[in-house]
């Protein structure tokens, strides 16, 4: 038997979400904001001194040849990738870390709040811009990468390219929203930025290694491992680098679309615990 019926009234809820954003009252506020999240990355250098030093860095490396060795092509993608993952993670966080407190310091935020725009329309609107951003900065990345492994493979696996790219940015919305919450539960940027790197680190390196870890442990702490192993978001769920790299095919589908829908309700959690903590909060 086909489950193609039992889809059916997701797929529908799914493409009503563009119309129910148009209608929603709020979206005009959020999108306003978002703009003005953009408008600022182009004043700011992150993004360029990230990318030209990623761009000479891969450069550099593609132009050496150690014994004609084939298999060169894969350390310059594996290399390339690592800096784009860096990097992204870096633009992101910074970006995401000082829009609150830069709001409160310069005092932008109380006529913002004077207009008809809520304390939750103000973060989601600085919740897109900065996940703009970043999918802006991705396409830019994966952009270059496309090119620079393209020139030397001879090959355009642009499908996996996509699926790479959609999981990356689906996990740096989940890293913009964490951020979020924390630049409205700590008052400095410097401690939101360290905080959500480590984080961030932390989940990526260790992530997949808490439930072994908790069995060398005794009680409590073997509870309490596992229950940050199963709590926390997996980020390294979302790093398909090795696939890219060794060309081993797409992700299937529905482990691919899987992800996404998890990166969306940890994404969406952080969300509400970061407009219910800024609604409590003073903005003095």
């Amino acid at each position: 038997m086909s489950p193609a019926p039992t889809c059916l009234p997701a797929v529908s809820t799914l493409l009503e979400i563009p119309a129910r954003l148009a209608r929603w009252r709020g979206w005009g506020n959020t999108q306003a904001i978002g703009s003005i999240v953009l408008l600022e990355m182009r004043r700011r250098k992150d993004f360029y001194v990230l990318f030209i030093l990623t761009a000479l860095i891969t450069l550099v490396l593609g132009a050496m040849n150690f014994f004609n060795e084939a298999r060169i092509v894969r350390y310059l993608k594996e290399i390339c990738l690592l800096l784009i993952w860096i990097s992204s993670l870096v633009i992101a966080i910074t970006t995401t870390a000082r829009q609150i407190p830069a709001e409160r310091e310069q005092r932008t935020v109380f006529p913002l709040l004077a207009k008809p725009v809520t304390r939750t329309e103000l973060l989601l609107g600085k919740f897109w811009g900065c996940w703009q951003v970043a999918g802006l900065t991705l396409l830019t990345f994966y952009g270059f990468f496309a090119l620079v492994s393209g020139a030397r493979e001879h090959q355009w696996p642009l499908a996996a390219y996509g699926q790479a790219l959609v999981l990356h940015w689906a996990m740096l919305g989940i890293v913009i929203a964490m951020t979020l919450l924390g630049s409205v539960v700590f008052a400095a940027p410097s401690s939101t930025n360290t905080i959500a790197f480590l984080v961030s680190a932390g989940i990526l390196m260790l992530g997949r290694h808490l439930n072994h870890v908790a069995l060398q442990l005794n009680e409590p702490l073997q509870t309490l491992v596992y229950a940050a192993y199963y709590l926390l978001p997996h980020l390294e769920w979302f790093d398909i680098r090795n696939r890219v790299i060794h060309d081993w095919g797409l992700v299937p589908w529905w482990a691919w679309s899987s992800a996404l829908l998890y990166a969306a309700v940890y994404t969406a959690v952080f969300l509400v615990g970061a407009a219910a903590w800024f609604r409590r909060k003073t903005v003095l």
